[in-house]
């Protein structure tokens, strides 16, 4: 059962936004530069997320990428692409891990600034609907936008709904309209960027930061593209079964957890 909350008081993502924020004095504020500052914005010059499920909207966005990384089509569309869905899946997957509040990242609450200039993509959220736990001391106020589940199953497939159906997956098949790429090598970019947004931004003991990976990797469908260790000192060891083909760039780039490498 869901009920939807529509009165205003606090905002929902405080614990969210400050999780993030955390992140950002741990790693760096390049570590956030593809998130608008405070993730909410009501500022214009901003494209709706929906313009890039159309083939118009996904021409104009490869076409910058190519000029960001002087690339071939397929290579620059594949940078784009493991750009974009890091910072879109970040803001849910950090929301999920530390406070059980996950912001809906689907295309109407989405915001997108994209150039051929680095940072090459910042996204921002619009009018945000986050989704709690019924047990959430924020249901008993009068807040706006929430969605509330029963329970945290239910809570990970309202992340897979919001993020993945209604909005990577379609914007996959465009993509794959106009550059020549596999899903399984796109998807494996997904794997890639929630599991580093959950070793750079879930702050807990190494072995609850792996097993709550796994779990919102397989909620996204996802889990069989990388695999993961704890890493000595903290954080991940993230291996990828996949190229996101950083290594076809005029200056060659070999990640750290590529499959090349291995």
């Amino acid at each position: 059962m869901t009920a939807l909350i529509s009165r205003a008081t606090v905002n929902p993502l405080a614990p969210v936004i400050a999780s993030l924020t955390q992140m950002g004095i741990r790693h760096g504020k390049e570590s956030l530069q593809g998130l608008s500052t405070g993730l909410i914005t009501r500022t214009p010059g901003w494209r709706s997320a929906g313009e890039l499920l159309t083939a118009e909207g996904v021409g104009d966005w490869l076409d910058a990428a190519a000029g960001r990384w002087s690339a071939q089509p397929h290579a620059a569309a594949a940078l784009a692409w493991k750009c974009y869905s890091y910072w879109l899946a970040l803001p849910a997957v950090i929301g999920f891990a530390t406070s059980r509040r996950v912001p809906l990242m689907t295309p109407d609450h989405v915001l997108v600034r994209f150039s051929a200039h680095q940072p090459f993509l910042t996204l921002a959220l619009r009018r945000p609907v986050t989704a709690v736990l019924a047990t959430d001391p924020i249901v008993a106020s009068d807040t706006a936008g929430l969605l509330i589940v029963e329970d945290e199953d239910e809570l990970l497939g309202v992340m897979r709904r919001s993020l993945v159906d209604a909005h990577l997956d379609p914007m996959l098949d465009e993509v794959r309209k106009q550059a020549r790429l596999s899903r399984r090598t796109l998807w494996g970019s997904v794997a890639s960027g929630v599991s580093y947004a959950m070793s750079r931004g879930f702050a807990a003991p190494p072995a609850e930061v792996l097993d709550t990976t796994h779990r919102v990797l397989a909620a996204l469908g996802a889990d069989d593209l990388v695999d993961l260790s704890v890493r000595d000192g903290g954080g991940l060891d993230i291996k990828r079964r996949t190229c996101c083909l950083a290594f076809t760039l005029p200056t060659p780039k070999v990640c750290a957890g590529c499959c090349i490498r291995q």
